[in-house]
Order: C-alpha cells, then structure tokens, then sequence
C-alpha cells in the first residue's frame, strides 16, 4: 500500500501519499489509520515524521485523533464545505436564514424525488424510526430536533449518490441551529410532523412527483416558520410638532 521514502522532507511525503490513498478510496472516511509506530516500520521513517504528517493532515482537515482511541481518516470534502458555509452564514449574511431555506428549496424536493425512486428498505426503516422519534419527542426540542436531521440525511443516503450526501451533511450544523430558532413557533413541530408523514408516504410509494411535491410544501412551511421567528422591527414613535 506504502512505498519506502525518501530521505528528504520526508513528512510531505507521508502526506501525499495518505492523501493519494484517500482521493483513490483505498482509505475512506472512518478509517482507522495504524499506530505511529507501525507506521514509521511502513514508511521506513522515524516516528517523529509520522507525527508531523499526521498533524499536516490534521491541519488540512483529512484526519482526526482521538486519544485513546487512534487517528481516523475524516469526511474531508464534506468538513470543509461545512466550515465554509459557517463562516458564510455568519460573517455579514444578516439573511442567513432565509439564505438556508432558499438553498433546501433548490435541492431537497429533487433529492425526495430521487429518493423515492432509489429507496431500500434500510433507507425507509431509517426513515420510519426517525419520524418515530419525533413522535415520542415532541416536547424535547434536542431530541426532536436531532431525529428530524436523521430524517433529512436518511433521505438524502436513499439518493443513493454520494455528492448529494456530501452537500446535506455539510450544512447539518446550519440546519441544527436554524431548527433550534424555529422550534417553538406555535405549532411548528406538529406541523413538521405532518409534512414528514406525507413524505415517508410517497418514498415509500416509490412515488417521485409526490415525493417532491410534499417536500416542497413542508420547506414552504418552514419558509413561513423562519418569518414568524425573525425579530419584527421596532416602533418609532414620531411625535407631531
């Protein structure tokens, strides 16, 4: 899997070649890389190389280390992304709300669409237990919250294309703190719910044009939920002379 290094700059070395290992998909996210020691054996380096390509590769964003526990190769397309719609949404973006409403709008009724075609019974089982736990959490803003993001991955993995769940999985942190704002308009979970049923029911009908339809109509109510949240703008009283 390695080649024998040379002697100079060795640590860049180390890293292009985990980096090659990882853009040809022999290393995929979630994978554990082998202790510094049996890598140093590997490359025929010092572990003090070792340690300096894996902090490089850290610092590029393609692994993390967990004491305890080792080194894993990262989902280093969709951090990045991630990061960059962070600093977008919250460096001069006062509309980023409605910028990430916009955004779902765009891509999510085609992602049901196509969701609806492709599903297997692991993408609706995943589906069904996560609208099940929105059920049981109706009152607990965390957990539904975190079972309604299940419920828009899940979708997006029954796509069954790779770049599609890149795209949703990057802006989950975005979609986790715009739910927190929405959670307690009146009657906003139970109108979620309702759009949720609608949707598990055309995936599973393997129907594309309902599976779209009821995707837009649930983004549409969480267009109008964004709007009754945003702050409404302060009176002036004008005082006639």
């Amino acid at each position: 899997m390695y080649k024998t290094i040379q002697p100079s700059r060795l640590y860049e070395q180390i890293v292009t070649q985990i980096e090659e290992s990882i853009v040809s998909g022999t290393l995929k996210p979630g994978d554990q890389l082998p202790p510094e020691r049996e890598l140093a054996e590997r490359f025929g380096v010092s572990r003090t190389a070792v340690r300096e390509a894996i902090k490089a590769l850290h610092e590029k964003g393609l692994v993390e280390a967990y004491a305890g526990r080792g080194t894993f190769i990262t989902n280093a397309g969709s951090q990045a992304f991630r990061q960059s719609l962070g600093w977008m949404a919250r460096i001069g973006q006062p509309d980023g709300s409605a910028h990430l409403v916009e955004v779902r709008e765009i891509l999510e009724p085609e992602i049901a669409a196509r969701a609806a075609v492709r599903a297997e019974e692991k993408h609706l089982a995943a589906m069904r237990e996560a609208v099940a736990a929105m059920d049981a959490a109706m009152s607990d803003a965390e957990a539904f919250i975190e079972a309604d993001l299940d419920f828009h991955l899940a979708i997006a993995e029954a796509a069954e294309n790779p770049i599609i769940l890149i795209l949703i999985d990057s802006i989950v942190g975005l979609l986790r703190e715009h739910r927190m704002r929405t959670f307690n308009v009146p009657g906003g979970p139970e109108h979620g719910q309702l759009h949720h049923r609608r949707i598990l029911d055309a995936i599973e009908r393997h129907d594309p044009d309902a599976a779209r339809e009821a995707m837009r109509t649930h983004l549409e109510q969480v267009r109008e939920d964004t709007r009754a949240d945003a702050p409404q703008p302060r009176e002036t009283n004008v005082v006639a002379e």
